[in-house]
């Protein structure tokens, strides 16, 4: 067996990607009312950064992964416009489903198609933008992950990585007793599901940290990446660009 973490547990790595459907299906029907809960709504503004970072022009070709509701997926539409290309993609068909509805309901059609980043049926080079949003710490091997991203990129193109980091030392104690604290207690009365929000805090912190993720990714093959804390390193944004 070769194990991986689920969380704190260790578990055979064959059957992570199970378990992790298993809290992604417990908890789509609330996950954008959880959201907004769990970070005060400050996840609107992460992404809202996220995008302005990506500086989109119309016509662009965009791979959203581990999309689930769609809220990237849909800014991105709007900024590449009826000449660009925004492809809605997640491993979990229930988050998936959340976000296409979510999308039809904002009037926007856009490709929405179940697939695993660590295989990702594209060809290389077929996008301008990959942008990957609190996904990359659900993947078991994250540096094949990677690389799947870099190879579907052309050459120039940029992958954003938004996913929860390494906070500030004196905000530790704090946000370690909300986490676990907190979090269970609200999944449980909101979603009535304490076990997967006390996962995600858990995942949270098995996670490679700022500058860990960042050498991963130039060892992935992104000649240059950039580090953008948010919140007191609550959530970090990596910007790799393609050689």
């Amino acid at each position: 067996m070769t194990a991986t973490h689920f969380g704190y547990e260790s578990v055979d790595e064959r059957d992570k990607a199970r378990r992790v459907r298993g809290v992604f299906d417990s908890v789509a029907p609330r996950y954008d009312l959880m959201n907004d809960l769990m970070s005060l709504g400050l996840h609107r503004l992460w992404k809202a950064y996220t995008v302005m970072v990506a500086d989109l022009h119309e016509g662009d070709r965009v791979l959203d992964i581990a999309a689930g509701t769609g809220d990237l997926a849909l800014a991105f539409a709007r900024r590449v416009g009826a000449s660009g290309r925004v492809v809605h993609t997640d491993i979990n068909e229930a988050m998936l489903r959340a976000g296409r509805d979510r999308l039809l309901d904002a009037g926007v059609v856009l490709p929405t198609l179940v697939c695993d980043a660590e295989q990702l049926p594209f060809a290389d080079g077929s996008f301008d933008r990959v942008s990957v949003a609190f996904g990359l710490r659900n993947m078991t091997h994250k540096d094949l992950a990677l690389r799947e991203m870099q190879r579907v990129l052309r050459p120039g193109g940029k992958l954003l990585v938004l996913e929860f980091s390494k906070v500030a030392k004196p905000l530790t104690r704090a946000y370690d007793w909300y986490s676990f604290e907190v979090l269970p207690r609200l999944g449980r009365w909101v979603a009535g599901d304490a076990a997967s929000y006390r996962y995600l805090a858990e995942s949270i912190r098995m996670h490679p940290d700022q500058e860990t993720l960042k050498a991963l990714m130039q060892s992935c093959g992104f000649g240059h990446v950039d580090v953008h804390n948010m919140s007191g390193g609550v959530v970090a944004l990596h910007v790799g660009i393609k050689c």
